[in-house]
């Protein structure tokens, strides 16, 4: 495996690579923006609590442990999302040598860029065990969660939580792609304009198309979350799980969207950042 992924990587031409670098770069400005905005998400998500009492957790727990747990998604993102713009890049560009129809292709290389993403479960599943209160003190760090989940249980507890994941990754990789080349087509910035109306149009593409994804795909989210806060015992579907929260949160379906006005103000932040520092390190590293 090891092998066959460098024989990948030697094969990548400047352009290619440069997909892969201003992806990683994006998501290491974006993670130490919105983890605060994040961790407060994923505790109305565990808990189905509103914002103030989530916010009013973290207060109380102090300053100290709001980035308690940052390193998982600050890996798992800054990888994600390296491979969500750099596999798509590569594999529509494959595809399209192939003489395969245009839209087809952009749509099965977004499916294999998520399914590829989905490869970091395990960042995620130890972000969740990190982020949830039930245990601060059984894990100290992410080197401590990781160690306790390969010493005491099998290699499959990293990967818990991993089909909502794959229904998430790949759908939303599609609608990001085919929307933000949308947009990039009908809303064009002469090269003589001040440059802060192309950032500005950069930030607004990135951000609304977050925004929507977010709102469309946070069940999804839910339900991962809620398979991930177990360590231990039997794996639930996705069914068992959703019958679960269903029932533990009144019978009543806006249980699933509890936080998801936070959460697509986190994505709309999130994603105009990302795409704002994609595109201009791109265009930075292919001028230079």
């Amino acid at each position: 495996m090891a092998d066959s992924n460098m024989a990948f990587f030697m094969h990548l031409n400047r352009e290619e690579y440069t997909e892969f670098i201003s992806g990683c770069g994006a998501a290491i400005i974006n993670v130490g923006i919105t983890f605060p905005i994040n961790k407060t998400i994923f505790r109305q998500m565990l808990h189905g609590v509103g914002l103030r009492n989530a916010a009013s957790q973290l207060k109380n727990e102090g300053f100290s442990t709001l980035y308690r747990g940052i390193y998982p998604p600050l890996f798992q993102k800054t990888i994600s999302t390296s491979l969500m713009f750099g596999t798509y890049d590569v594999i529509q560009k494959s595809l399209l040598d192939s003489n395969l129809n245009c839209r087809l292709s952009k749509v099965i290389a977004a499916l294999v860029a998520g399914t590829t993403e989905a490869t970091l479960t395990p960042f995620e599943r130890v972000q969740t065990l990190l982020q949830d209160n039930h245990y601060n003190k059984n894990f100290l760090n992410m080197r401590h969660a990781i160690k306790v989940i390969a010493t005491d249980y099998s290699v499959s507890e990293f990967y818990r939580g991993l089909t909502p994941i794959l229904l998430r990754n790949g759908p939303s990789n599609i609608s990001f792609f085919l929307l933000r080349e949308a947009a990039n087509s009908y809303i064009v910035i002469p090269p003589s304009v001040w440059t802060g109306y192309k950032l500005f149009k950069e930030f607004l593409t990135g951000a609304f198309i977050g925004a929507l994804n977010s709102a469309l795909f946070y069940p999804c989210n839910v339900i991962k979350v809620h398979m991930q806060s177990n360590l231990g015992g039997p794996f639930k579907s996705i069914k068992e799980a959703a019958i679960e929260i269903y029932q533990e949160r009144g019978n009543r379906v806006s249980c699933f969207y509890r936080g998801v006005h936070m959460n697509y103000t986190r994505a709309f932040v999130s994603w105009g950042v990302i795409n704002v520092v994609y595109e201009n390190l791109k265009c930075f590293l292919k001028n230079n």
